[in-house]
């Protein structure tokens, strides 16, 4: 088996052979032949097919092994019960690279995966790269290759943006917004099923591609989510990474799984590693493309002090609305620059934030106006708004606004001309001086939003786990004397000690077999005391009556403990009882909840929220791939909706937050370090005023294969 090569054959080759290229015009064969030629490809192309001397008025060939020179891409457009043949020609013609648009492979079901499967042993034998099958295409816009090898119509203006699309369909219509709204592309690929040539390999190869900028990405499914996390994490240090995820839904989940073979993953794993990797999540592929318009602004901002210029007071309320809704800040205008604006405006006009020039506002008036709020040390970025009256031009405000944009170029501007008739040329005219130009508000909102979060990820330091001081080996042996006893779950007693190994604060704790030894248990503890059920049948004891709390006498904890087993073999009749666990009450603090869930994709998540019965009831938790490190830790505790319960509330303290991100990111360690732990909770984890506190824990193992 030969080495994998490089994708330079498949994305800037110097010779391409199109086989199953057509004399017929409705074919995709004829279609790709012809977007090469009429796109004015600057290699060598040559038409393959045994049935035609010539195709296009260029010379045709009846196999591979008959192109007169070495070929860097054949394009396979045949049936798919002939690719492989065809693919073994190439690869003994010692073809480099392989786009497979031929459709029927995993797609379809086990007939399609098996020869899928035979296709990746052709391609490993000789060496080759290969995108597809199932795939509409590679494109490279960039004037020095001007590739068009897809069956679109359309070929992108050139730009600074990458796009990859795991969907074909949906990779015509990307192209078509692309021309239609002049988003410079720099290369498109449609990978396909993607069994060779992954979103991660496309990845590595743009990370260094000094043309390219921007990354766009349409996927339904991460093949190596840890890989993807690794190799994305560096590159949005300094180039934005855009995704559109299908799937978020049940149902938008299943109907992936039957397309381009996709296996659908949960939408928290996904959001959580799309997170740590600072890549922005767009909810549309119009919202990627308008956070794909807006890193085309000259300048990035730095703060999210932002100001609000318009003619209409209407579509100036939303854009304040929308501004505050995705995280920016509407500017206080200082004393000076209101000062000044307000004698160049009619009475009526609203000298603030928004400032509302009125209808009758002119491009002059644009110019003044934005040019001081730009000049005001209180605006970091600006949006201007026109709404066309009758009488003024939509260019002339554009070459107002350009005009005004060019005193500070440092600060950005995201223009809104909400007329469409004149957007192509006020579009256009502000695209030349660096100004994203939207038609609503919101898209100017959504897409400045989405530039201050990725400047604010750049500014971050890489995030670093580092080490922890824990007893891996102590944890090691808890969790191999449960597999040779052939359980799944750890008793909580272990499961508490495993805590404690990583670090953990737990809660003084005796198991106890049988009400003989209750008495000198409690002694040693102390009072007051909590009881629980140690079961391996029982997973929420308080719904069989396996939980008393408070017990502060001898006597009652004799009482208590004939009370629980009788509700335990009254509403669980055929649970296996072990005893009960005697721990110290802990009283005070908040309740948290952390615990580890196995992804068979994304490995190990960590999750935080608020626990007790808050988890269930308010679904207020964040996930996060481990390991993570200790502002990652703090960042899950401050981002659930609920933070403000343990800031502080009503004359309660604020918990230790320190403390609580610590134990967060060690329960992450033991679920990075011990993959076979399935099912971590700990619920409550109590958060103190000062240092956390487990006071229940549960862990379920893998199943042993």
């Amino acid at each position: 088996m030969k080495a994998a090569a490089g994708l330079a054959p498949l994305l800037a080759p110097n010779t391409i052979a199109v086989i199953g290229a057509s004399r017929r015009v409705s074919t995709i064969g004829h279609q790709i032949l012809k977007n090469l030629i009429s796109y004015g490809f600057a290699g060598a192309v040559y038409p393959v097919n045994p049935h035609a001397r010539s195709i296009c008025a260029i010379r045709a060939y009846p196999s591979i092994a008959d192109v007169p020179e070495r070929v860097d891409m054949a394009v396979i457009v045949v049936p798919k019960e002939q690719v492989l043949d065809i693919a073994e020609q190439c690869g003994r013609a010692h073809v480099k690279g392989l786009v497979v648009i031929s459709a029927g492979f995993r797609e379809i079901g086990d007939e399609g995966a098996a020869r899928e499967s035979s296709l990746m042993e052709i391609i490993r034998a000789y060496g080759m790269r290969m995108i597809g099958p199932n795939c509409m295409g590679v494109v490279n816009a960039d004037p020095a290759v001007s590739m068009n090898a897809t069956f679109a119509t359309a070929m992108p203006p050139f730009g600074h943006s990458a796009f990859v699309s795991q969907s074909g369909a949906l990779g015509l219509s990307v192209l078509d917004y692309a021309q239609e709204y002049g988003i410079g592309i720099s290369q498109f690929v449609s990978v396909g099923n993607k069994p060779d040539v992954s979103v991660n390999d496309l990845l590595v190869e743009w990370e260094v591609d000094p043309t390219i900028k921007v990354v766009l990405m349409y996927v339904e499914n991460f093949g190596n989510p840890r890989r993807f996390l690794e190799i994305a994490s560096r590159i949005t240090k300094v180039k934005p990474i855009i995704v559109v995820k299908s799937g978020r839904s049940r149902a938008g989940a299943l109907a992936a799984s039957s397309h381009t073979g996709a296996l659908a993953v949960d939408d928290i794993a996904v959001d959580a590693m799309l997170t740590q990797a600072g890549v922005l999540r767009a909810s549309s592929v119009e919202e990627l493309f308008e956070m794909a318009i807006g890193f085309g602004a000259l300048a990035m901002p730095r703060s999210r002090r932002t100001a609000v210029l318009t003619n209409a007071g209407g579509p100036g309320i939303l854009a304040a609305d929308a501004l505050v809704m995705y995280g920016l800040q509407l500017a206080e205008l200082s004393e000076s620059t209101i000062a000044a604006l307000r004698p160049l405006f009619p009475a009526e006009a609203s000298i603030r934030n928004p400032l509302d020039m009125i209808a009758s506002a002119t491009p002059a008036g644009y110019k003044v106006a934005l040019t001081a709020l730009l000049a005001d040390p209180t605006v970091d970025a600006a949006v201007p708004i026109f709404v066309p009256p009758f009488g003024v031009k939509q260019e002339d405000v554009a070459e107002a606004i350009a005009s005004a944009a060019a005193t500070q170029p440092t600060k950005p501007v995201f223009a809104v001309l909400m007329g469409r008739e004149g957007l192509p040329l006020g579009r256009a005219e502000l695209r030349k001086a660096g100004i994203p130009a939207y038609i609503f508000p919101e898209s100017a909102a959504r897409a400045l939003s989405a530039i201050n979060r990725q400047v604010e990820w750049a500014a971050r330091p890489a995030a670093n786990p580092g080490s922890l001081d824990v007893d891996r080996a102590a944890a090691e042996a808890i969790l191999d004397g449960a597999t040779r006893d052939g359980r799944e779950r750890l008793t909580e007693f272990e499961s508490l000690a495993l805590l404690r190994t990583y670090g953990i604060p737990v809660v003084e704790s005796q198991l106890v077999a049988d009400e003989d030894d209750i008495i000198a248990a409690g002694k040693a503890l102390g009072y007051p005391l909590a009881m629980k059920l140690v079961s391996p049948d029982v997973s929420h004891k308080t719904d069989v009556g396996g939980v008393r709390l408070g017990i502060s006498s001898e006597a009652q904890l004799h009482e208590e403990y004939r009370e629980l087993i009788r509700s335990v073999r009254e509403r669980a009749p055929g649970a296996k009882v072990n005893g009960v666990l005697l721990q110290q009450m802990v009283s005070g603090g908040r309740e948290t909840i952390v615990g580890i869930s196995h992804d068979s994709s994304f490995g190990s998540l960590v999750m935080f929220g608020l626990g007790g019965i808050f988890v269930e009831a308010m679904q207020d938790v964040i996930f996060r791939m481990t390991p993570i490190d200790d502002a990652q830790a703090l960042e899950m505790i401050t981002g659930i909706r609920g933070a403000r319960v343990l800031r502080g509330m009503r004359g309660a303290p604020p918990v230790d937050h320190a403390a609580l991100a610590a134990a967060v990111r060690r329960i992450a360690q033991l679920g990075a370090d011990f993959p076979q732990i399935a099912e971590l909770d700990v619920n409550p984890l109590l958060a103190m005023a000062q240092g956390v506190i487990a006071v229940d824990a549960r862990v379920v193992l893998r199943a042993s294969r």
